[in-house]
């Protein structure tokens, strides 16, 4: 086949959808390279079976062929293009499709296997409902495509959607389509698999926990119990094109089981009509659950008869969902999320982006829905100096060693251990600035003899024999004494890729509580707000010089007693009590 004849120089009867394919195969050899190519394309009923051919930089001749819809003609080129592009490459593979329930929104409601899938991915198609805490875990090489839809925009249409799917698949990317709730339940993941098997895509699908049992769940409502019910029915609450129903309000009445209406909020009163003229007992209970499963959770519990009129009163967040059925009336009795310590705070922890955060670990336990913002990054430096100093302390050269942050233990023991053992701290005495720095310690089996405060300078450099002093290049600690010797271990830089929306989040009032534990996550917090008014942020901090790095940038401040992380855990509960 010459490949640079084109259809319309053998004089073959014009088809657009020929046509568009072949250009759009043509288009993409293009853009990537300067490769002769050509495209021949056959009609088969309704599908197209496209033929493409280039020679490669070495003179190869490659040539590969796909049949796809002929609803997707520049689809089916672009896909040819780019799997054989990708075959081509240094490293050439084959892209997959990952459908990945998100859950309701608690990160902690993720599955393991979903997890681990996005731990994995290229590229993140997401939608408005997963939660930020589950998008920090995206990996910042991750290339990000929200598909959400708010305030009635879609940012991208089901059927772009599903060409995005293909698209970087056929690119040889994983690709995880992060959807929130259960990708099967409501969530259109049927109609992206269509597209993905007629390309012929690999693909998995990762369940995730609805929205219809997480939600109530957390409001204290089990959706069956054997003293009210058998059963539980899950119903889309949208209406058709020509706003109506296709329910069988009077079938549902007859299952005497719980009903659970997902996405029909703006139709409460309809559903709640509809259900009373079946026949339902208007005494029922019912329920409105907002924002369920996060800080902001909320319900309105009355009974089917009441239930409109009660929500006609308020503005109803959403997501939200409706739940009617005997077992609303233990939402009450059975509420357990709101007696958490934290319950209610929407927190963001601002930490190094090479560390999970065990602090945001403790919030989540008591509580507290956590905003991970992944801003910081830490740059080795003195290594020289470091493998120096730890060949002195295995000579005996100094009598104590001081950490004064999580990270100088990070960066310091794996150097200390590359030609040395831990004998080699035997006649040192180990002092650590904080709690957190001792907790790191003790991951490498070393227990700190003093635990301080970053104030404590005079304490720091007390006693007999010579002391070595590990810190951040911008830390403030107290001028050196004689016998002290200080190693810059590392320096602090401020990034944004990656980043959750801070400034967005803080002006819309879904920030409650900032916790910082160290001058840069402060610095790094500011730099997120992009000049934002930062007197509306209330600021927990450890350490003197850590609240006063927040009071300078004009934030609300309060310092836990201690810098350990039990007297921060005070604090932030009477925050949370005022919060209330």
């Amino acid at each position: 086949m010459d490949v640079n004849a084109s259809a319309e120089d053998r004089q073959e009867p014009q088809d657009d959808a020929l046509r568009l394919c072949r250009e759009a195969f043509l288009d993409r050899i293009k853009a990537a390279c300067s490769f002769p190519a050509g495209a021949e394309a056959v009609r088969e009923g309704d599908k197209i079976r496209l033929m493409g051919t280039f020679r490669d930089d070495k003179g190869k001749t490659v040539t590969d062929t796909l049949d796809g819809p002929d609803t997707e003609p520049e689809l089916l080129g672009h896909v040819l293009a780019s799997r054989m592009l990708s075959k081509e490459s240094d490293a050439p593979r084959e892209g997959k499709v990952w459908l990945v329930g998100a859950g309701p929104g608690d990160e902690g409601l993720l599955t393991l296997k979903g997890a681990e899938v996005l731990s994995r991915a290229d590229t993140v198609v997401y939608d408005a409902l997963v939660g930020d805490g589950i998008l920090a875990l995206i990996p910042q090489k991750a290339e990000r495509i929200f598909a959400g839809k708010r305030a009635g925009h879609h940012y991208l249409r089901q059927e772009d959607t599903n060409r995005v799917l293909v698209e970087k698949a056929a690119e040889g990317k994983n690709v995880v389509r992060l959807k929130g709730g259960d990708p099967f339940l409501f969530g259109r993941g049927g109609e992206e698999l269509e597209l993905l098997s007629l390309f012929g895509i690999p693909y998995e699908v990762v369940p995730g926990i609805t929205s219809a049992f997480a939600v109530p769940a957390y409001n204290g409502i089990p959706v069956t119990h054997r003293d009210f019910c058998s059963s539980v029915h899950i119903i889309t609450g949208h209406r058709r094109a020509d706003h109506t129903y296709d329910i069988d309000f009077d079938a549902l009445r007859r299952t005497k089981g719980t009903l659970v209406f997902l996405m029909g909020v703006a139709s409460l009163p309809d559903i709640c009509d509809g259900l009373l003229k079946a026949g339902m007992d208007p005494d029922t209970p019912a329920a409105v659950l907002e924002r369920g499963t996060t800080a902001r959770q909320h319900r309105i519990c009355g009974t089917l008869a009441t239930l409109a009129g009660m929500c006609a009163q308020t503005t109803v967040m959403t997501p939200a969902i409706i739940v009617v059925g005997k077992v609303v009336s233990l939402a009450d009795r059975f509420a357990w999320a709101e007696a958490r310590p934290l319950a209610g705070l929407r927190v963001v922890v601002t930490r190094h982006r090479d560390r999970d955060s065990s602090l945001a670990s403790m919030l989540r336990e008591k509580g507290a829905e956590v905003i991970e913002n992944p801003a910081i990054e830490t740059r080795l430096l003195n290594e020289d100096a470091l493998c120096e100093a730890a060949d002195e302390l295995a000579l005996g050269v100094y009598s104590k060693l001081v950490f004064t942050s999580p990270i100088c233990v990070r960066k310091f023991l794996p150097i200390l251990f590359r030609d040395h053992d831990i004998r080699s701290l035997a006649s040192v005495r180990i002092v650590s600035v904080g709690d957190l720095t001792a907790k790191e310690l003790s991951l490498f089996g070393l227990r700190a003899d003093w635990i301080c405060s970053e104030e404590d300078g005079d304490g720091i450099s007390r006693g007999n024999g010579r002391t070595l002093i590990l810190r951040e290049r911008t830390a403030s600690t107290a001028e050196m004494k004689e016998g002290c010797d200080a190693i810059e271990v590392y320096e602090t830089v401020n990034v944004s890729e990656g980043t959750p929306d801070i400034a967005s989040q803080l002006r819309a009032g879904e920030i409650d509580l900032a916790v910082f534990t160290s001058v840069s996550t402060v610095k790094a917090f500011a730099a997120c707000c992009h000049g934002e008014d930062l007197s509306r942020v209330r600021a927990v901090c450890i350490g003197e010089q850590t609240a006063k790095a927040a009071r300078e940038t004009g934030m609300n401040v309060r310092m836990s007693e201690k810098a350990t992380l039990a007297s921060l855990e005070k604090e932030l509960e009477k925050a949370a009590g005022e919060h209330r």
